[in-house]
């Protein structure tokens, strides 16, 4: 089982009995125990043509990736492959929300003359009217609601180009949307399209990208008003209900081909993330962004989540000759979590874990491979593993499951003893905040390092939120900078705190998140390249081009001396003054 072309969690899964892996949070992402079968991440250099004779169901993307669906039988022969080089299994993706335009400097751009009423006037010969026009939105999230007004043009028609619903397995194109337009109601449309968007998530993040405030007679514009879209509604297994990371790469895949077919420049908009990885760059999923954001003309917006103030991480640097506790609290009826343990493989230390009751455990056998400890009603899996072929990082993973219903509450330590130091530095996460106990927490929590996955990758625009009625950092949004890389993220912050936006089913609704603040940035992006590319004044105007002039027009917000900072990275986004 402890093969190290897979990764860790992956091994610990494989090591679980099938009743381990029913009651953890993360252990059975990507699991079928009716077909018995792993939806997997493989990183490839070799063709995967003879995969399917086998029974494995196999779905290229871009630049040597693939997510394959392996019976369980075969997982050891597939990691076997001389062509397959590294597995990951799928990660849980979690909505970046908590259910102005001027703040940005967009009106003088938007506005026909370039004399939008703005503070501080115009930049010297900007003529304005940036609009969108002949770039793409994609907007990869929970749907849309495509009967929406925000989100047709003039006549009626649809402004989206591709509608790809995962849950459906189907791809609904402007023609059959048109034809769903044309029905006498809504109940007639849907049955033409059934496509919804049951959260409004997505909604309401494309109505911020790109809607056109046709139902609020333009007063709830959002960005890019006259691109066009692509959609892409994300998969959520019923046993859950989340995303998985293999649905975001797939959707991701089709909006970079269906942009390059289109021969268009695109803006893509991810708001979601999660909080398992290294937050250094280097998962695959990572990775397979910054290769498939250098595929054709695009931009790649992410939103650093909302962890800023979930005390799900905490960090710290070891010396020699004194041990460090690392105080958990496990809340009442919480039902199971993971712990991540990240540390320089250099260092060596022993790790200790003291009970609720002030009983000791360990220390933990260091040795490559999965463990097993109990304590109560409280069972603990453990992975230590080594670095990967991407990583100079090295994870111990504990995945707390319960034996009967809940985990045993109160105060859990980790003794960390030094034994050999050459950094010292290590760093410890949580799960998302929304599948766990508000109380579930570090007692000793840092803010940095919060950013979710895969606002971490390096060839991402990341986006954090701040308040544009306050001018101030909005203290939910993830922080940066990226684990010892020190990558500045966010790169920039955008309005993310009361967003007054489309609504599914209709009307509109003010929200809240990160996912709000990332398409204030994707549209942006858009109009960005509409100027450069469209227009004509900068064809190479994508991908890092468009991050740095982004960064470059930031705005600083009062009471920071240093920037860029983990909090707003360069600054507030203020397209007036981003571009040349």
């Amino acid at each position: 089982m402890q093969n190290q072309k897979r990764e860790n969690l992956l091994n610990l899964a494989l090591s679980a009995t099938d009743e381990e892996r029913e009651r953890s949070e993360n252990l059975d992402v990507g699991y079928d125990p009716e077909e018995r079968t792993w939806e997997l991440i493989v990183r490839h250099s070799g063709s995967l043509a003879g995969l399917a004779g086998a029974g494995i169901q196999v779905d290229e993307l871009l630049n040597g990736y693939a997510v394959l669906v392996v019976p369980e039988h075969l997982m050891d022969q597939v990691s076997e492959l001389n062509q397959i080089e590294y597995i990951e299994k799928p990660k849980r993706l979690f909505f970046a929300s908590n259910m102005a335009r001027a703040a940005s400097c967009l009106s003088v751009v938007q506005s026909p003359s370039g004399t939008g009423n703005v503070t501080g006037g115009i930049i010297s010969g900007l003529s304005g009217g940036l609009t969108g026009r002949g770039v793409l939105v994609a907007v990869i999230d929970s749907g849309i609601d495509y009967l929406n007004q925000d989100f047709r043009n003039e006549d009626g028609s649809t402004r989206i180009l591709m509608l790809m619903d995962q849950d459906r397995g189907r791809i609904y194109t402007r023609e059959e949307i048109n034809e769903a337009l044309d029905a006498p109601d809504r109940a007639g449309a849907l049955e033409r399209v059934p496509s919804v968007d049951l959260s409004g998530h997505g909604t309401a993040v494309a109505a911020i990208a790109a809607g056109n405030g046709r139902g609020s007679q333009g007063v709830y514009r959002g960005v890019a008003y006259e691109s066009d879209l692509l959609v892409v509604k994300l998969g959520a297994p019923l046993a859950d209900n989340f995303p998985r990371t293999t649905q975001l790469m797939k959707g991701l895949d089709f909006v970079i081909r269906q942009a390059q077919e289109l021969g268009r420049p695109v803006a893509v908009n991810l708001s979601f993330g999660n909080t398992y990885g290294s937050h250094d760059g280097t998962s695959l999923l990572e990775t397979f962004m910054n290769d498939i954001s250098n595929y054709g003309r695009s931009v790649l917006v992410a939103g650093t989540g909302n962890e800023g103030t979930g005390n799900g991480h905490t960090a710290g640097r070891l010396v020699m000759g004194s041990d460090t506790d690392v105080e958990l609290s496990i809340a009442p009826f919480e039902t199971g979590m993971g712990v991540q343990l990240w540390k320089s493989y250099v260092d060596a230390f022993a790790i200790r874990l003291i009970t609720p009751s002030g009983g000791t455990i360990g220390p933990i056998d260091s040795r490559l491979g999965p463990q097993t400890l109990n304590y109560g009603g409280t069972r603990i899996l453990i992975y230590y593993g080594k670095p990967s072929p991407y990583s100079k990082a090295q994870e111990v993973y504990f995945d707390f499951i319960p034996i009967r219903d809940y985990l045993d509450s109160g105060i859990w330590t980790f003794r960390l003893t030094p034994e050999r130091i050459v950094t010292g530095q290590y760093d410890m996460w949580l799960p998302s905040r929304g599948i766990l106990n508000p109380s579930t927490r570090f007692l000793m929590p840092v803010p940095e390092t919060t950013l979710t996955i895969p606002s971490t990758a390096a060839n991402v625009i990341s986006v954090g939120a701040y308040d544009d009625s306050y001018q101030s950092y909005a203290d939910f949004s993830g922080r940066g900078f990226t684990r010892q890389t020190q990558q500045v993220k966010p790169d920039l912050v955008a309005p993310g705190v009361d967003i007054v936006t489309a609504r599914s089913g209709g009307g509109y609704e003010a929200v809240t998140g990160t996912s709000f603040a990332a398409p204030f940035v994707a549209g942006s992006a858009a109009l960005l390249m509409q100027w450069g590319i469209v227009d004509g004044n900068d064809p190479f105007l994508y991908g890092e081009k468009v991050k740095a002039y982004l960064a470059r027009g930031a705005r600083h917000l009062p009471g920071y001396a240093a920037w860029p900072n983990p909090q707003l990275g360069y600054g507030a986004l203020c397209v007036r003054d981003s571009l040349p």
